[in-house]
């Protein structure tokens, strides 16, 4: 993590679970409320906001929120921007340097998942201790209040579909940005290397848990749990364009070929 600092204060606490939130440019469109309401509630989950060089004020407005909640807020900068992936690997590998945080997430900042969320994740990771990661699934379902683009949900459907096959795993959604992990030494291994893709970082994840794994084709499924998100809504201002999509699938073929090939 070079050219970064971390910024805490207070000291340190067990905690349940820590959230990772990658920011870049995000001064405008963090909704600071809802992040102090959750930590006010939730004393066994801390956030570290991860500044990916940006360029407004998001590292000022992220220290108001820390001096407010020194035992529940920490902030790494990182100076120089090195996109989203990066940005959430730096940060979980720092989280999973501490052994008595047992879960190790990411989430959007925008919180396109809202925050109430997070309970029920956890809940499925200590029901059952199997299950090593917890996937956000945007599955609009009677029910549910899932409401994204029509143009973003059927490219989305398109590349969800090209990587269970490339993956050989029959998974609905890879690049919602609500996931959370057991802390364990093998994730630690698969966050070691930095990503080839700054977007789809999550299937590759995935790509390094397979070649961790060659014997044990079934060894995934048994591993993550898709939850059908409650809630899910776009949120303007997002940095993920249509056009992104198309390069994302050039992603997927490098994923492939340096992994799975």
């Amino acid at each position: 993590m070079e050219n970064s600092q971390i910024s805490s204060q207070g000291p340190e606490s067990t905690r349940n679970g820590v959230i990772v939130v990658p920011c870049y440019n995000e001064s405008k469109r963090l909704p600071v409320a809802a992040f102090q309401q959750f930590v006010s509630q939730n004393p066994s989950v801390r956030f570290l906001f991860v500044n990916d060089g940006s360029k407004d004020s998001t590292v000022e407005v992220i220290e108001a929120m820390r001096r407010d909640l020194e035992q529940d807020i920490q902030l790494l900068d990182k100076k120089i921007n090195a996109g989203k992936g990066e940005a959430v690997r730096d940060g979980m590998l720092f989280a999973c340097q501490d052994p008595s945080v047992r879960f190790v997430g990411f989430w959007d900042a925008d919180l396109a998942t809202p925050l109430d969320t997070i309970p029920l994740f956890l809940h499925h990771l200590d029901a059952d201790s199997s299950i090593q990661m917890v996937f956000g699934s945007r599955v609009r379902l009677l029910g549910r209040e899932v409401h994204r683009k029509a143009s973003r949900h059927y490219l989305g459907r398109i590349f969800a579909t090209a990587v269970s096959i490339i993956l050989k795993l029959p998974i609905y959604d890879t690049q919602c940005g609500a996931k959370i992990f057991r802390n364990t030494p093998e994730l630690a291994t698969v966050l070691a290397q930095p990503f080839i893709s700054p977007w789809v970082f999550d299937v590759e994840i995935l790509a390094r848990w397979k070649v961790l794994r060659r014997s044990d084709p079934e060894y995934l499924h048994r591993l993550i749990y898709e939850l059908p998100l409650p809630r899910w809504e776009d949120v303007a201002g997002s940095k993920v364009h249509s056009g992104d999509f198309f390069r994302a699938f050039v992603d997927i073929l490098r994923i492939y070929r340096r992994y799975l090939a």
